[in-house]
């Protein structure tokens, strides 16, 4: 017992009236020889890390996988890497085509719209009407006029105004209006020659000028159902067009 209440035999390992704390290496103290090392991560004190949320620590020595972050976290895309085809860099489907107006033509070319197409037919009244007019009054006055003449001369006019718009559909694909305008007949499925009996199918309306006296009404009539069928429709394909199955009229 000395002096100052110190007994060093009662605090063999040092600090004035308290021992050392057991089990922990003193500042400078190098592990005994066999001594576990602490891991990656791990307090030398036995004290275990704090671990932040959502994330795992690596063992020490333990390699990432290919492609993992090491903390656990997605990967982030690499600086020059494309996105997959039609994928959205940030996750979203992107849309591969965008829809336009109506559907296209054969062949990919664009529908005539209804007034070209009007005026085509305008110029092809005139053009097929004139020579017409005048076989029918040549054969008016050798039949004599009267009540029959009429009537045959009106058949005669209208037969020849169809066979115009049929011969001329099927030998050049188009009629001189509609190739004035830039337009033409295109036959179902996108054929590119239109047969004799389709383009009669698809300009039959014209048949009622034919007949005497109702006729001409019975065909403006079904050329204005035909104009507002046509107008509707994305593809601009009139009532006649689907009766003759499915002709089209196209720029070009």
């Amino acid at each position: 017992m000395t002096s100052g209440g110190y007994d060093p035999n009662q605090n063999p390992q040092g600090g004035y009236g308290q021992p050392y704390p057991q089990g922990q290496p003193q500042y400078g103290q190098q592990p005994q020889y066999g001594q576990q090392q602490p891991q990656y991560g791990q307090d030398p004190y036995g004290q275990q890390q704090p671990q932040q949320y959502g994330q795992q620590q690596p063992q020490y020595g333990q390699q990432p996988q290919y492609g993992q972050d090491p903390y656990g976290q997605q990967p982030q895309q690499q600086y020059g890497q494309q996105p997959q085809y039609n994928q959205d860099p940030y996750g979203q489907p992107q849309y591969a085509q965008q829809q336009g107006y109506g559907a296209g033509g054969f062949g990919g070319a664009q529908p005539g719209e209804l007034w070209p197409r009007f005026a085509a037919r305008l110029i092809d009244s005139l053009i097929a009407g004139i020579p017409a007019g005048i076989i029918t009054l040549f054969l008016g006055a050798a039949i004599g006029g009267g009540f029959v003449a009429n009537i045959v001369t009106t058949a005669v006019s209208g037969i020849l105004v169809l066979g115009y718009f049929v011969g001329m559909e099927t030998t050049q694909g188009a009629t001189l209006g509609k190739k004035i305008l830039g337009l033409r007949v295109v036959a179902p499925g996108g054929a590119a020659k239109i047969d004799p009996v389709t383009s009669l199918k698809r300009n039959v309306f014209l048949a009622a000028n034919a007949v005497y006296c109702l006729g001409n009404l019975v065909a403006f009539g079904l050329g204005i159902y035909i104009a507002v069928t046509i107008e509707q429709d994305p593809n601009k394909q009139g009532w006649h067009d689907k009766f003759a199955g499915g002709t089209q009229v196209v720029k070009g």
